[in-house]
């Protein structure tokens, strides 16, 4: 019998009742015009691409458009940097609590249902950006924008391993790198984006911007993607298991630990303190709940995961170190206008974008491997650099950060893919996000501490050589891991009934 027709066409067994199954494919005839296609159908196809795809994008464009608005608004609510800054705090931290909590729902509800809901979110916190008459609702829009986005990625990769599932068949590399690719390619498009849009509407155009591209990616979604499973257990009984109080504490102690790291010129102590002890309460909570939100156990038993989160990190904060001290010090030390440092960073991300693309069926070892080889010496290129050097040293330079982040992107994700249980794909991959996302704070802070008041040489160097040495820490995590080594197992379809 066809696994199509579900539990509604199912025989009888040997005891006279019908079997009970949790996951039920409407026929054609029953499927809404908005169900999307059945899972056979779609594969994974362009249209199943394209469709995880889009919504991964919305995350890093708002990420890196408001850098151009951030002086426009200042004017027009006339605040100094250090409120407007706020705009870019909002979303960094909504995002690194929304990404896990995101792929936690996806999990419980279905992901293609967090998914949709998520580019509405997107669509109504840019609508309220654009109407915003005060800097503190604008704020608010950002972290409604925020969790929007969240959803997308986690959700994407949990879609991903279902499809996987109900096919019987591992997921293509090239699905898994489309989502790595979308991410660079929109960071990159971000900034000229935005001024192009302040030159034709102003700063709230950066706003409004979400609402077309939220209904993309809400109509792709619709129409391309496979609807979700039906769950034998009810809505409530799912929200039993979704532990509010262990959400809570983990949002606590993440934004107190990212106020932390915002500041470490003048570090507040007692923030590292209150989310040291509070990591230790939201250990023993999650500890003693059946349906944790935060699996410790999980991460205590798959510390090849754990390790992944942690190389991740790094990974980022060299990468973010890169994007935000090397532009800088282009700038203030090379005196390279504005528009040549841009021109500068193209290499990096035409490089990341084919780097992805080309080892998306090379298994994760060896890109892996690779990529922590690039990401020290990219790092250590920058101890040659001075305020003299030659032109194609700095686009040598670039391109050598640019193979980093598409060999890391992609296999770090993939590794990812791999090491997390099949049931927690989404809450994996949003925990993925959120230790990028704590790189990328981190970075801030550590360029401030490095290059102080101006982006000089000796700045730039004391930084390559923090992020060499941390960078090399990565090699060992990849060299001597067996596990990384093995071939991924065949998909397999879901027990559902255990």
């Amino acid at each position: 019998m066809s696994r199509e027709g579900g539990s509604a066409g199912a025989q009888p067994n040997a005891e006279g009742r019908k079997p009970v199954t949790e996951t039920v494919t409407p026929s054609p005839a029953r499927r809404g015009r908005w169900a999307g296609p059945a899972p056979e159908r779609a594969g994974f196809g362009g249209r199943f691409t394209t469709a995880t795809s889009l919504g991964s994008v919305l995350n890093p464009v708002n990420s890196s458009i408001i850098a151009i608005a951030l002086v426009a608004i200042g004017r027009s609510f006339g605040v100094g940097a250090d409120a407007t800054t706020w705009l870019v705090s909002a979303l960094y931290v909504a995002t690194a609590v929304g990404q896990p909590t995101a792929g936690r729902l996806a999990d419980l509800f279905g992901p293609r249902r967090i998914y949709v809901a998520g580019s509405m979110l997107v669509g109504i916190g840019g609508l309220t950006g654009f109407l915003a008459q005060s800097l503190t609702v604008l704020v608010i829009a950002r972290v409604i924008i925020g969790l929007g986005t969240s959803a997308a990625y986690p959700a994407a990769m949990a879609m991903v391993r279902r499809q996987s599932e109900r096919l019987g068949t591992p997921a293509p590399g090239g699905v898994l790198s489309a989502l790595a690719i979308a991410g660079w390619t929109s960071m990159a498009v971000g900034p000229p984006l935005g001024g192009l849009l302040i030159a034709i509407g102003g700063w709230r155009a950066t706003l409004i911007v979400n609402v077309p591209l939220a209904a993309i990616s809400l109509l792709c979604a619709l129409l391309w993607l496979p609807a979700d499973e039906r769950r034998e257990r009810g809505t409530s009984s799912r929200l039993r298991t979704f532990d509010p109080a262990g959400m809570v504490l983990f949002a606590v102690v993440l934004i107190s630990l990212l106020v932390f790291l915002m500041d470490l010129t003048s570090p507040r102590w007692w923030l590292l303190g209150v989310s040291v002890v509070l990591l230790g309460v939201l250990i023993g909570w999650e500890l003693r709940n059946p349906t944790p939100f935060l699996d410790v156990r999980m991460l205590a038993t798959h510390r090849a995961l754990t390790t992944t989160y942690l190389r991740y990190a790094v990974t980022m904060l060299v990468t973010y170190c890169f994007l935000y001290g090397w532009t800088m010090w282009l700038e203030q030390s090379a005196h390279f206008s504005s528009s040549a440092t841009g021109l500068l960073m193209v290499p990096c991300f035409v490089v990341a974008a084919a780097g992805s693309a080309l080892i998306a069926r090379c298994g994760v070892w060896g890109p892996l491997l690779a990529g922590t080889v690039a990401l020290t010496a990219a790092s250590a290129s920058l101890l040659l650099l001075h305020a003299d050097s030659p032109l194609w040293l700095l686009v040598a330079t670039s391109v050598l950060f640019g193979l980093q982040n598409g060999l890391n992107a992609v296999s770090n994700q993939s590794a990812m893919y791999r090491q997390a249980p099949a049931s927690h794909t989404g809450s994996a991959a949003g925990l993925l996000r959120t230790f990028s996302y704590l790189g990328a704070i981190a970075s801030a802070s550590l360029i401030s501490l490095t290059f102080g008041a101006q982006a000089e040489d000796h700045g730039l160097h004391h930084l390559a050589l923090i992020l060499t040495v941390g960078s090399a820490a990565t090699i060992l995590t990849v060299a001597f891991d067996r596990e990384l080594r093995r071939k991924p197992t065949p998909a397999k379809l879901p027990d559902h009934g255990k």
